[in-house]
C-alpha cells in the first residue's frame, strides 16, 4: 500500500514537473517571436566571448562534436547495453525516446525558425541541449541506483551545462535557445518517465491479481 502510494505522489510530481516546463518553453517562444530577448542575449553572447584561451576554441568545437549526435549515438547504445540486464523495459525505450527527442526538436525549429548568431537557420530550440537532457536525464534516472541518483543527475546537468556553454560559445546559438531546449526536453523526459513508469505499475497491478486466480477455468455448463 504505501509503495503504490509512494508511485501516485511521484507519478503527480513527475507530471507537473512536465507541465511547468512546457508552459515556461511556450513562455519563452512567445518571448523569442517577439525579439523581447534580444538584449539579454546580446549580453550573454558577450559575457561567454568573455574567456579568451589558445585552447578554449578546440575544446569548446570537441563538447560540441561529442554533445551532438556523433557523441550520443554511441551513449545511446552504451546505455540500452547497460540497462539491458537490470531494467528491459527501459532500456528497449530508450533509442524510441531518443528518436521522439529528435523529432521534436525538428518540429520546434521549424515551428519557429529563428536564426542563429551566427545567421545559420533553425536555432531555437538548441537541438544539442534538448537532446541532452533527455539522454543524460533519462541515463541518471534510470540507471542510477536509488541512493546514488541525485549525484547522477547532478552530473548529467553538469554535462548539459557544458553542452550549453560550448554551443553559445561557437556562436551556434542565443542564450534563450539553450533555455528553450533545456525547458522543452525536460518537459519531454519527465512526460516520457512518467509514461513508462505508469505503464509498468498498471501492468504489475493487473498481472498480480491474474497470477493469484490461477489460469481461467475452461469448464462450461451444460
Amino acid at each position: 500500500m504505501r509503495e503504490g502510494s509512494d508511485g501516485r505522489v511521484r507519478g503527480r510530481a513527475l507530471l507537473a514537473g512536465a507541465l511547468a516546463s512546457l508552459i515556461a518553453f511556450s513562455a519563452l517562444t512567445a518571448v523569442v517571436v517577439q525579439h523581447r530577448s534580444d538584449g539579454l542575449d546580446q549580453l550573454a553572447r558577450e559575457f561567454v566571448h568573455q574567456p579568451r584561451h589558445p585552447l578554449l576554441q578546440p575544446s569548446m568545437e570537441a563538447v560540441s562534436l561529442l554533445g551532438g549526435q556523433s557523441g550520443q549515438v554511441p551513449v545511446v547504445v552504451l546505455g540500452t547495453v547497460l540497462l539491458w540486464r537490470r531494467r528491459r523495459r527501459w532500456s528497449l525505450a530508450l533509442p524510441v525516446v531518443m528518436a521522439g527527442a529528435g523529432m521534436l526538436q525538428l518540429v520546434a525549429k521549424w515551428a519557429v525558425d529563428r536564426p542563429r548568431p551566427n545567421l545559420d537557420p533553425w536555432g531555437f530550440p538548441s537541438a544539442h541541449v534538448l537532446t541532452a537532457v533527455v539522454l543524460f536525464g533519462y541515463i541518471a534516472y534510470v540507471g542510477a541506483r536509488q541512493g546514488w541518483r541525485g549525484l547522477g543527475i547532478g552530473a548529467a546537468a553538469a554535462l548539459v551545462c557544458t553542452v550549453a556553454f560550448s554551443r553559445m560559445y561557437l556562436d551556434a546559438h542565443w542564450l534563450s535557445d539553450v533555455l528553450g531546449g533545456f525547458s522543452i526536453g525536460l518537459a519531454y523526459l519527465l512526460a516520457v518517465i512518467w509514461l513508462l513508469g505508469s505503464t509498468a505499475a498498471f501492468q504489475k497491478r493487473t498481472l498480480i491479481p491474474a497470477v493469484m486466480n490461477g489460469p481461467p477455468s475452461t469448464s462450461t455448463r451444460l
